[in-house]
């Protein structure tokens, strides 16, 4: 028997190999090579490579002249896909409280693995090779560009000096003129008062030599020391004026005199707090709370709340006394007979039956 390849007039051709496009994220039947030369993929890969052409030169313009913002976590957290590596990588460089516009797409462009993965894309999609310098970053740009950044960040760290500067002479000008009004509404009181001091202490010198020659001229020869009590009963004027004069200065206040109390003090004089003061134990300490009966009582109370309440002996009274005839008329356990009958047993055991009268039987007519 012959083969069956022989067989035929002319040999089948081989299928041609399926390709996976990652650009266009399709598989082409056709062929790599007729996928990457068709309309279709240019035109795909001119929309990708236009995409991140507007970012790396936005990116350039900051090479020359960093640009330095405070950090916002959600302006200054996006990022950027990258065709050409796969991958999203940072847009922005942040460190501490300062963010660097465009420095981590730059730091990316300018990195090795971005250059070979630029060469593979430029290979596997046939893209046109004069456009490649337009997506890398040379090392003396980025040593630019580094040297820019230096520069802004000194120059942002001055400016944030001076505005700390500013608002400290702010903050001390204000407090000066607070300082210079308050002590200008102070003086003429501070004045007044010493004026009335000073009125007062002469006119207590004045009584109180007065008072001294007063009682000198009305002391009369007798026992030695009848002029100094006579001076202790009627007192000193000048403490009496200053009294007076106290309580006129402060009619809103009332002077009670010093309160003392016998055998105990306050902490103005030295004594314990009545928080530190131990407690004396309670002779006659009554029980707190209700007791263990009580509780057992409450518990099956709100076991029985649970309950439904129309049912059978929900509202049975069971404090009530009841009698020896609570019992129905047919209550009882019978061994024979029909149940009804029971209760003739019963009543005859309680000596509650009745004796049966006999019926009378009407006479024939």
């Amino acid at each position: 028997m012959a083969d069956d390849g022989a067989a035929g007039p002319a040999a089948v051709p081989m299928a041609t190999a399926l390709f996976r496009c990652p650009l266009c994220r399709r598989t082409a039947f056709s062929g790599r090579r007729s996928h990457l030369h068709s309309a279709g993929h240019q035109r795909r890969l001119r929309a990708v490579l236009a995409r991140l052409r507007e970012k790396v030169e936005a990116a350039r313009k900051t090479l020359r002249r960093a640009l330095l913002a405070p950090h916002d976590p959600a302006a200054h957290e996006e990022r950027a896909w990258c065709p050409c590596c796969r991958r999203e990588v940072p847009r922005h460089l942040s460190h501490g409280g300062v963010t660097a516009l465009h420095g981590g797409l730059l730091q990316h462009l300018a990195s090795p693995e971005h250059k070979k993965a630029v060469c593979t894309f430029w290979w596997e999609n046939k893209a046109n090779p004069s456009l490649k310098c337009q997506f890398l970053i040379s090392s003396e740009d980025y040593e630019l560009f580094k040297t820019s950044l230096t520069k802004a960040l000194e120059a942002y760290e001055a400016s944030k000096d001076e505005v700390i500067q500013q608002m400290a002479a702010h903050i001390r000008e204000v407090e000066q003129s607070r300082q210079e009004m308050v002590q200008a509404i102070l003086e003429p009181q501070m004045e007044t008062e010493l004026c009335e001091g000073v009125a007062v202490v002469k006119t207590c010198t004045r009584t109180q030599s007065d008072f001294s020659f007063a009682v000198e001229d009305s002391a009369q020869p007798g026992p030695s020391g009848s002029a100094t009590s006579t001076r202790e009963q009627l007192g000193s004027p000048c403490s009496n004026m200053l009294e007076l004069d106290w309580q006129e200065a402060r009619q809103s206040l009332t002077f009670i005199g010093h309160q003392e109390t016998k055998g105990e003090g306050n902490v103005h004089t030295g004594a314990k707090p009545p928080w530190l003061l131990e407690e004396e134990e309670e002779k006659n300490k009554g029980q707190i709370g209700p007791s263990y009966e009580e509780f057992l009582k409450e518990k099956e109370k709100q076991k029985l709340k649970k309950l439904p309440p129309d049912r059978v002996g929900a509202n049975f009274d069971h404090t009530s006394q009841t009698g020896e005839g609570w019992l129905p008329s047919f209550g009882r356990v019978w061994n024979h007979g029909r149940r009804w009958q029971s209760r003739h047993q019963f009543k005859a055991e309680a000596g509650q039956e009745k004796p049966k009268t006999k019926k009378r039987q009407l006479p024939d007519c």
